[in-house]
């Protein structure tokens, strides 16, 4: 009588393996929570979320277009880390 277990057991490991190695390398935290944007804080390097459809509070600003961060440590989560909007969501130099 052969033995069927072997190779179900090889097969579920290899599985297993392709899971772990596909999942692991595609998972990145996202800067906000579905249902959110991201706003970044008026002079300031501080940011937040906003439920979709409501406007940021005084004292935050939409990010500029085409320069919004969506996943935390990607090029614009990076590229905000040391810059500035002002009240019209320009990009200014400093505080």
């Amino acid at each position: 009588m052969p033995n069927h277990r072997r190779p179900l057991a090889a097969v579920a490991l290899v599985c297993a393996s392709a899971a772990v190695l596909l999942t692991g390398c595609a998972i990145q935290d996202r800067v906000c929570s579905s249902g959110q944007y991201p706003v970044k804080a008026v002079r300031n390097t501080g940011g937040d979320c906003v439920p979709d459809g409501q406007e940021p509070v005084e004292g935050w600003v939409r990010y500029p277009e085409g320069k919004v961060p969506v996943y935390v440590g990607d090029e614009w989560d990076r590229y905000w880390d040391d810059r500035f909007l002002d009240e019209n969501g320009r990009i200014v130099e400093g505080p």
